[in-house]
Parts: C-alpha cells; structure tokens; sequence
C-alpha cells in the first residue's frame, strides 16, 4: 500500500486574497478550485506540479476559525517550504515582498530563514542537506 500526506488545511479569511498570495506572489500552482456551494469551495494549491503534499486552503467559518487564523500552530512555525535552492528562493521572495524575520542562517540540517504569510502564519524556507529520516 503507498500513502502519502495529501494535504494540510490552512484557514485563512478569504479563498481570492491566499490565492493572490499563494500563487500571485510565491508562485504557487492551483490543483483545484471547484465551488462547493454558495460559501465554500474546495481550494487546492501546492509549491509546484511535481509536490506530493498540497494545502487546501479553507476559508474560516465562524468566530473559532477566524480566531484560529495565524495562530494554528500555537506561535510556532507550522508550515515548511522546502527548496532546492535557498537563495534563489529568498530572493525572489524578498522581491514580492514577502516578510522575513530573520536573515537566513545554517543549522544542522539545512540554510532556513523563517517567514510569515499576510495572515500571519510562521513558515520555514529551507533547504535540506541530504540526510537520511530516522
């Protein structure tokens, strides 16, 4: 049996502005955006069209979920945007305007730099050394 991660649910306000945002700006490639009804809809983004994992970008409903909004993870960087080539990345994302709180720095496993989408959630850009998963 081969299973994989599909996707990871990111509330965000509205479908149209994570859209300009997501793919406008990070270039982002939509999997999906079919109208479930007067409401929702089913909203699917992923880095590229080779990535596996995708995030289904759900528009919050109700008070909870507009609570919840940049804040899913508690504070902590929740979301890591992996790529091939640090710098390149950076500095297109510098370019679009993209917040970074840091300056990149080496750690052990990689160049990461962390970063906040206009919705305020924290996110990685890394790229890992190869290594093996433990």
């Amino acid at each position: 049996m081969t299973r994989h991660l599909y996707a990871l649910a990111l509330v965000v306000p509205d479908y149209d502005v994570a859209l300009e945002f997501y793919v406008g700006k990070l270039g982002f490639v939509v999997r999906e955006d079919l109208q479930l009804s007067k409401e929702k809809r089913w909203v699917v983004v992923a880095p590229d069209e080779s990535c596996a994992t995708n995030v289904l970008l759900a528009k919050a409903q109700g008070s909870r979920q507009e609570a919840a909004i940049g804040d899913q993870f508690g504070g902590r960087v929740g979301l890591f945007l992996n790529t091939d080539d640090f710098d390149r990345d950076y500095d297109k994302m510098q370019a679009a305007g993209v917040h970074f709180e840091e300056v990149p720095r080496v750690e052990e496993y990689g160049k990461v730099a962390v970063w906040r989408d206009p919705f305020d959630n924290r996110w990685d850009l890394l790229e890992l050394k190869a290594h093996k998963l433990r």
